[in-house]
């Protein structure tokens, strides 16, 4: 299917909380109560329809491990939008909010969209982080906000969208240059194939995706 833009984006946040759930619930939309921890990086692709115009959105959810932020951080170049997620029943998910968002202002275009989400909404009765707190970080640091839940597809759809929204307005504005592929943004016409990205270790790269699954996760092993 032709499109007239692609949106590059990068999930980012802890381990656990619901990352790659997210991902296959807007790519797939259904949801997958046992998931394994992310290896690597997992891989999606959806089409969605922004003012008339056919925009496809590529998706690098990242594993949250400590020991795979180098790599995560290869993946915040040429990264138009960013979710950054946490667990609304876990506080120390939002604690760690601000490193993570560090990370990602350190290695990624300055106008890099940033959706803020605080996941499984649906257990409000084990909430641990208010909408209040989570609402007051997003104000603090100018990023965008909403709670979601990857189980019942709450406002999944709305996220990923709406921060595709946010991504065409810069473009409109001018914030973005598409001819420029550091922005995360390309007309369908210059894009030819993945990007490829450059690690900061020299990696064997695996890929692997489920029948009838629109992700693909990509497992990666010293060289």
């Amino acid at each position: 299917m032709s499109y007239a833009y692609l949106f590059k984006y990068i999930i980012i946040g802890d381990t656990g909380v619901g990352k790659s759930c997210l991902l296959l619930q807007f790519t797939d939309k259904r949801f997958q109560p046992v998931h394994d921890l992310t290896i690597g990086v997992e891989f999606g692709a959806r089409m969605i329809t922004i003012d008339n115009k056919p925009i496809k959105l590529q998706i690098w959810d990242t594993a949250g491990q400590e020991s795979f932020r180098s790599i995560t951080r290869s993946y915040y170049r040429g990264a138009a939008g960013a979710l950054l997620v946490y667990d609304i029943t876990r506080r120390e998910t939002f604690n760690h909010l601000a490193s993570w968002l560090e990370d990602a202002r350190q290695h990624a275009n300055a106008n890099m969209t940033v959706m803020l989400i605080g996941n499984k909404c649906d257990l409000s009765h084990r909430r641990a982080v208010s909408y209040e707190e989570g609402e007051q970080f997003a104000k603090e640091h100018g990023l965008v906000f909403m709670e979601a839940s990857a189980k019942t597809a709450q406002n999944v759809e709305e996220a990923f969208i709406k921060t595709a929204g946010t991504i065409y307005k810069k473009i409109q504005g001018g914030v973005f240059d598409v001819s420029n592929e550091s922005y995360g943004s390309k007309l369908a016409m210059r894009y030819q194939m993945l990007q490829v990205v450059e690690l900061a270790h020299p990696l064997k790269v695996v890929a692997a995706a489920a029948k009838g699954s629109s992700s693909i996760q990509l497992v990666m092993y010293p060289a």
